[in-house]
């Protein structure tokens, strides 16, 4: 029999995926902070970086173990930071290729790095109290 978080109301996961996860946003935080020269350099740093692609590639090679535990809406946080990440990163990569575009995709740049250092923080934070991540509807 599993047993149940009561604080979440999902199957407990083991401590070994715990620690895991803990891994993963800390992969992905070195990541961060090789890049924090500025935020346009955190955005290559977490996409390009092999640590952030380390953690996803984890992330998908280990989702089914989590499923079903408040860990499952932590792994679908990182794994929609990384593509989300990348999207708007191609569409400001596109936008500075244009002269007029520049005004845009730089400080997209920069706001697409401040978000990535946020959605981090906010999910190991939210895992350190063994709390879900939001999901989308």
């Amino acid at each position: 029999m599993t047993d149940i978080d009561g604080k979440t109301q999902t199957a407990l996961p083991a401590q070994d995926l715990i620690t895991l996860t803990h891994i993963i946003y800390a992969l992905h935080a070195f990541s961060v902070l090789t890049g924090i020269s500025s935020a346009a350099f955190v955005v290559t740093a977490f996409l390009t970086g092999w640590p952030s692609i380390i953690a996803v590639i984890i992330n998908y090679v280990k989702r089914d173990n989590v499923r079903g535990t408040f860990l499952d809406s932590h792994f679908s946080w990182q794994i929609r930071t990384f593509w989300w990440s990348l999207l708007w990163v191609v569409i400001a990569g596109v936008l500075i290729a244009t002269i007029i575009g520049m005004v845009i995709g730089i400080p997209l740049m920069v706001l697409v790095g401040l978000w990535i250092f946020y959605r981090i923080v906010r999910g190991w934070l939210a895992l350190t109290g063994r709390k879900t991540m939001p999901m989308p509807g």
